[in-house]
């Protein structure tokens, strides 16, 4: 069952928040930082990526940079850019885009439910990226970036939701990239101990973004508890802060593939092998988006074809082996082209959907890139079906779209 409980957040006042918000620490670089807090001292950017605060190309890893993560956290407070809640609350975090809303709580989950397995994962997580940010949450004792869940829809819930967000928010405002972001904070008591039962009755959580800072927040809080002779388990260390979205709400986007070269074919060549699994047909030079499960889209020399997989080459009962990211990365980039590594192969690139697939016929025109591959995207069902059956995704599999806002809600760990 899944434990949760409200707490007491760190956030902007009302007239800061568009200061402070920003991008997650992952979806930019260290320059691309850098530009977008130009000019703000108070952009979250100078807790989240520090590294800005120093000279270009320093080493963000640096003991330096996450001593200068807590001496900005710090100063964010004394400045009063954040300032702590009295009382515990939960929170209704609210995302459009494309005229399309999801609404997703915020709140604190429980250590051991991730350490234990009732907060489920579909991705691999790797040691470097652990400790990065296990450093950071150690060092500013606060989750300062909330991670993404995906939870089974709950009737209850929607029906706090539809009653919460009726009434008017703490934040609504649209970031540079046009996606909404609303915020609702509920602090009537009967609500928060309606909202903390009925997530006691879900079984799972499900990680739908957010694997790394899953894995960080959920260990550092276990090192604590270890850490603590007198640990009671009701310690504010053992809850990180997630947003939590029915999974009705969410939508996963297409994640595609390009490719340097055909592994020695030529155009013909390589369409005659792929002809052997797949059903081929030319589209012209208007862009073909795949149109169901087992079709995919090639951009290849100024032409678009769909390829449609021919029965037997996928197994629909098998989690994994339903997914065309698994059917594409067996027969298409294992077998033809001899790509077998997705993690580390210097031929193969990701797009995220969210870019278009104008994106992957720019990049394959430019001549930097020989062929693009796009698919259809990955859906929840399959998603909660992979991390039920103790599976794991193939690479490069899921694209969620909007990306949590960081800033609006910190975490502290000893409060």
């Amino acid at each position: 069952m899944a434990r949760i409980k409200p707490f007491k957040g760190v956030r902007p006042p009302k007239d800061l928040v568009e200061k402070v918000a920003s991008r997650p620490y992952d979806v930019l670089n260290s320059e691309e930082a850098r530009k977008e807090a130009e000019g703000n001292e108070m952009s979250l950017y100078h807790i989240i990526k520090p590294e800005i605060d120093f000279e270009p190309g320093f080493d963000e890893h640096d003991p330096a940079v996450y001593d200068k993560a807590v001496e900005n956290f710090r100063k964010f407070q004394k400045n009063g850019w954040l300032v702590q809640d009295s009382k515990e609350n939960y929170y209704i975090y609210a995302q459009t885009m494309d005229g399309r809303t999801q609404y997703g709580f915020v709140v604190g989950a429980w250590v051991p439910d991730y350490m234990e397995g009732r907060i489920k994962k579909h991705e691999l997580t790797r040691r470097d990226k652990e400790e990065d940010r296990m450093k950071h949450v150690r060092c500013n004792n606060a989750n300062i970036e909330p991670v993404f869940f995906a939870f089974p829809d709950n009737a209850e819930l929607e029906d706090i939701i539809r009653k919460v967000t009726a009434g008017k928010p703490e934040y609504d405002f649209v970031a540079p990239d046009g996606f909404g972001h609303t915020l609702w904070v509920i602090e009537d008591e009967s609500t928060i101990k309606a909202i903390t039962e009925e997530f006691a009755k879900i079984p799972n959580l499900y990680i739908a973004d957010g694997h790394h800072r899953s894995a960080a927040a959920a260990l550092v809080g276990a090192e604590k508890a270890a850490a603590n002779p007198a640990h009671t388990g009701n310690e504010e260390y053992n809850y990180f802060m997630a947003v939590a979205f029915p999974a009705s709400h969410l939508k996963i986007i297409d994640y595609n593939r390009v490719v340097k070269d055909l592994n020695g074919l030529t155009p013909a060549q390589f369409l005659d092998r792929l002809s052997e699994n797949f059903t081929v047909e030319e589209k012209g030079s208007e862009i073909y988006t795949p149109s169901a499960l087992h079709n995919f889209s090639l951009y290849l020399g100024g032409k678009w074809y769909s390829l449609t997989a021919k029965p037997g080459t996928f197994n629909d009962s098998d989690p994994i082996g339903v997914l065309d990211v698994t059917v594409s990365s067996d027969l298409i980039l294992r077998d033809i082209l001899n790509i077998t590594d997705l993690r580390s192969d210097k031929r193969i690139d990701f797009v995220g959907g969210i870019r278009g697939l104008g994106e992957l016929k720019r990049r394959v025109d430019s001549g930097e890139m020989a062929m693009a591959l796009a698919l259809y995207p990955v859906t929840m069902d399959q998603l909660i079906n992979i991390a039920d059956t103790g599976n794991i995704m193939p690479p490069k599999t899921t694209w969620f779209e909007p990306k949590l806002r960081s800033g609006l809600i910190i975490h502290k760990l000893d409060d």
